[in-house]
């Protein structure tokens, strides 16, 4: 069974639907509402709503016993301004679906309909819409969520499409594939003073001047390297947009990575060591925060090798090129409930690189990625 040509000219008007009206994360009402809509012409058995905030999942069954197979998207976008004249660019000021979320939720929803014209023979396909991948807050909210226990899933499967990659192609290997992250809040205070009298206060300016450029040289290394880590200053600011005052306080943001959880608490004590002694140095105090934090995401050997008979099966290149990637993905954490893996299809060798206020999901990708998530549930249920 596949999806006809009837079938992909109306999903691809779906997802420039869902482009035109993108939610940051926590706000995914509309969006939700969308894919409820839609998901309802396909007669899912259960649907559960307001998973972990504003998290779907349609559960389609099949007649005999079997696993409990998890697909599962994200339903957030980007608090970035799109740039560029698409018919279906973002109605949103400052939000745009500049990671291919849109395109992901229409590839589970071509699932839907594959499946609403033929029930797995056994077990059952949960399709999961989860809120706030961004802030990495979503995952950890849909598994706190009592509802989850209802779908208890044995494999977890996704996707992200990766610019860079050729169009159609997959990125695959077992073991990490995307890395730990975490945002690191610094505030720095000191003593404002006048403009002219800059002696009489205890400004952060020299402080911040240091750290920026000695939190960045913690990195070192690639993804390939066991030991890779990554700094990454993402925002600064200092006192007040005036002339006549010397600042008195100043705020740095910085995203650590590594490549997987049980490094990232030595990074994070060489960031914080760093910045207390450089406080320390020029008399001022300092308040840190974590934020956005992510685990590492690693796909399971097994997991991966019924992506790697599908893609096979539909004779679908692969391969490891691309990976691991730098990029945080919550996904990771379903590995903690169920046996989970995520592959990574090319949305084009140079397409436009994720979060780039010029990027679009290519609509080519829509059949491909439901053919692959199809493949799989015949695989394993028939």
């Amino acid at each position: 069974m596949t999806l006809t040509n009837a079938d992909i000219t109306e999903l691809t008007a779906l997802r420039h639907l869902l482009h035109q009206h993108p939610e940051v994360s926590g706000q995914e009402q509309g969006t939700a509402r969308r894919v409820i809509t839609a998901l309802t012409d396909h007669t899912p058995d259960h649907l559960l709503t307001g998973l972990g905030g504003h998290g779907v999942a349609a559960v389609y069954d099949g007649e005999g016993q079997g696993p409990t197979l998890l697909f599962r998207c994200e339903l957030d976008a980007l608090p970035i301004t799109e740039q560029g004249d698409l018919p279906h660019r973002s109605t949103v000021p400052g939000t745009g679906h500049l990671c291919g979320h849109d395109g992901h939720m229409t590839v589970i929803l071509a699932l839907a309909r594959l499946l609403s014209r033929q029930r797995p023979a056994r077990g059952r396909v949960v399709l999961l819409f989860q809120p706030a991948e961004e802030t990495g807050a979503g995952a950890a909210a849909v598994l706190r969520d009592p509802e989850f226990e209802t779908i208890s899933p044995d494999y977890a499967f996704a996707l992200h499409n990766m610019p860079g990659l050729p169009l159609g192609h997959v990125g695959l290997i077992p073991g990490p594939v995307n890395c730990a992250s975490r945002g690191m809040s610094i505030t720095l205070s000191g003593k404002s003073a006048h403009a002219s009298e800059p002696e009489n206060g205890r400004s952060p300016m020299q402080a911040l001047s240091h750290l920026m450029p000695a939190l960045t040289a913690l990195s070192r290394g690639t993804p390939q390297d066991h030991d890779f880590t990554l700094a990454t200053v993402t925002h600064t600011s200092m006192g007040a947009p005036a002339f006549g005052i010397a600042p008195g306080e100043a705020t740095l943001y910085v995203t650590l990575r590594t490549l997987v959880d049980a490094q990232m608490q030595a990074l994070c004590d060489r960031a914080e060591t760093l910045v207390t002694n450089t406080a320390a140095a020029h008399d001022i105090s300092v308040e840190i925060s974590y934020h956005d934090i992510f685990t590492h995401c690693a796909n399971d050997p097994d997991a991966t090798l019924i992506l790697r008979k599908a893609l096979d099966a539909l004779h679908i290149p692969h391969d490891a090129r691309g990976l691991p990637m730098r990029a945080s993905e919550d996904f990771g954490r379903f590995g903690q409930r169920a046996r989970a893996a995520m592959l990574f299809l090319g949305a084009g060798s140079t397409h436009a690189a994720l979060h780039n206020p010029d990027y679009d999901f290519p609509d080519d990708l829509i059949p491909i990625g439901a053919r692959i998530f199809h493949q799989v549930a015949r695989d394993m249920l028939g």
